[in-house]
């Protein structure tokens, strides 16, 4: 199991993530990432990203989109100024995987092929989580024992659920859930979800695709971490679970557990240390 070894003072880590191709699927559309501070200082002016992405089902050359999304937003990251404001710069290398994206569907052949994908992504520096996210993979902060989900689905019945045009029982079992109303490469331009969540020592990040939120609810993510304190244990039971249920999706799951932060306060726009 990857651990990030820091300072005492320092944002500290550990981490596990996992992909399955599913019980009926004959490939794997979902692709993951994350990159790590190289040297202690780059904690502090760059920190973690984690980031995965579900090629759309239906659309031509899925995986082909999630690969592209999130190795656009890695090396992006990497390149990043230092100390750069992570919300905006998540929105931006986002915004540079979606043209990325929409021009290699138009360029796949003379009439343009469609390639298209979801992304969630979370960066953690300091204190803080900044979660980033376009379509229904989503993002979870697991505290207490209780998972709440931090992002909104982009789907046409979450759409109509937060319009009361369902009820949500009408939303979890109408034909039309899957159904996106954003991913990324449909346009030339997408809206992107931001969020800012303070992190505890003791706090679970969990990412992941429709193929595991799907059949497996909110208490049974939160039990199954509590069950399983390895991590690497945790995510292969979390995937066996999502197959013993379903199995007609790839499912992708990425676990960071907080085991110290930095706690900060801001002056003036720039971080300093509170002790």
């Amino acid at each position: 199991m990857p651990v990030a070894q820091q300072a005492p003072n320092l944002l500290d880590l550990e981490y596990f993530e996992a992909s399955d191709a599913g019980r009926t699927r004959d490939h794997n559309e979902d692709y993951s990432g994350h990159t790590a501070p190289a040297p202690e200082a780059e904690g502090r002016t760059h920190g973690w990203l984690f980031a995965l992405a579900d090629g759309v089902g239906g659309e031509e050359r899925g995986e082909v989109a999630s690969q592209t999304a999130i190795e656009t937003l890695l090396a992006g990251f990497r390149a990043a100024p230092a100390s750069e404001a992570h919300a905006p710069l998540l929105g931006r290398l986002i915004q540079t995987a979606n043209t990325k994206i929409y021009e290699l569907g138009r360029a796949a052949s003379p009439g343009g092929s469609r390639m298209a994908t979801t992304i969630v992504a979370a960066t953690l520096r300091y204190d803080r989580m900044t979660v980033a996210h376009v379509g229904d993979s989503r993002c979870y902060l697991i505290r207490d024992g209780i998972a709440s989900q931090i992002t909104r689905d982009h789907t046409v019945v979450a759409d109509q659920q937060r319009l009361g045009l369902l009820t949500p029982q009408e939303a979890a079992t109408a034909e039309t859930r899957h159904i996106l109303s954003r991913s990324l490469g449909s346009d030339l331009f997408v809206n992107i979800d931001t969020d800012e969540r303070q992190l505890q020592p003791g706090d679970t990040v969990l990412l992941c695709t429709d193929g595991l939120h799907g059949p497996v609810n909110e208490s049974e993510l939160a039990g199954t971490l509590a069950r399983y304190p390895q991590l690497e244990t945790a995510a292969a039971r979390l995937i066996a679970l999502a197959n013993e249920k379903d199995g007609g999706d790839n499912v992708s799951v990425q676990l960071i557990r907080v085991r110290a932060v930095e706690r900060t306060g801001m002056y003036r726009g720039r971080p300093y240390t509170l002790r």
